[in-house]
C-alpha cells in the first residue's frame, strides 16, 4: 500500500518513519497529483489555520475534499483532526476545514503549549491494554454527531478519539510514542478498501 502524508507542514516526518517501520510506503504528498497515487493518507499535527492556508495556496483543498468525500481513508492526528472535522468552534478568521468526520472540535482546548500533558486512555476498539497518549496544544471533540463514533475518552468524558467509516482522528500524537496500534487500525481500514 501507499501511504501518504501530508506534507506542508508540521510533524509528516514522524508519520513517515513510522508508517515506513510498519513495512508499508510513506510518501509525502504536497500536490494534487502525489495525493492520487495514495490508498490511504495522514494528516499530521501542526498548527490547523496555516494547514488550511497552504492547502488552499497550493490547490490542494478541493482535491483534498473530494478524495475524502469519495471514500479515501483519512487518519488525522492533533491538527489533522481539526482539518477533517465538520465543524470548527473556535477557528481564526476565515479558517475553513476539509470536512467529512461528523463532529465540532475546539482548537487548543487544553490551553498553550506549557500545558501539554500525557495520559492513558481506554480504547476497546485497539488490542491490548492502554493507549499512552501524548497531548500538545491539542483540540477535543466537543460534540460528536450521529455519523461519528468515540473511540476513546479522557478520564472526564471528553472524546479524544472519533471514527466515521474510513476516517479516524485522535486530538493527541500516537507518532511520538513507541505504540503505533492507531496507525496499525489505521492501515486496517486502508487494506480492507485495497484488497
Amino acid at each position: 500500500m501507499r501511504i501518504g502524508v501530508l506534507a506542508l507542514q508540521g510533524d509528516f516526518r514522524e508519520h513517515l518513519n513510522v508508517v515506513s517501520s510498519l513495512g508499508e510506503t510513506a510518501v509525502p504528498v504536497r500536490r494534487e497529483a502525489e495525493l492520487a497515487e495514495v490508498d490511504g493518507l495522514i494528516i499530521p499535527g501542526g498548527e490547523s489555520s496555516v494547514m488550511d492556508k497552504l492547502s488552499r495556496t497550493f490547490g490542494l483543498a478541493e482535491p483534498l475534499k473530494a478524495a475524502i468525500a469519495a471514500g479515501l481513508p483519512v487518519y488525522g492526528t492533533c491538527a489533522g483532526l481539526i482539518m477533517l472535522a465538520d465543524r470548527i468552534l473556535d477557528g481564526m478568521a476565515g479558517q475553513q476545514t476539509l470536512g467529512g468526520l461528523d463532529v465540532a472540535v475546539r482548537r487548543n482546548a487544553f490551553g498553550s503549549q506549557r500545558d501539554s500533558f500525557e495520559e492513558d486512555l481506554s480504547v476497546p476498539a485497539l488490542p491490548g491494554d492502554t493507549v499512552h497518549a501524548v497531548f500538545i496544544r491539542a483540540p477535543v471533540v466537543e460534540s460528536v454527531g450521529k455519523r461519528a463514533t468515540p473511540l476513546g475518552t479522557l478520564a472526564d468524558g471528553r472524546v479524544v478519539a472519533v471514527e466515521q467509516g474510513d476516517l479516524l482522528g485522535t486530538s493527541f500524537h500516537p507518532e511520538m510514542t513507541n505504540d503505533y496500534r492507531f496507525h496499525e487500525y489505521f492501515l486496517g481500514k486502508v487494506r480492507a478498501r485495497t484488497t
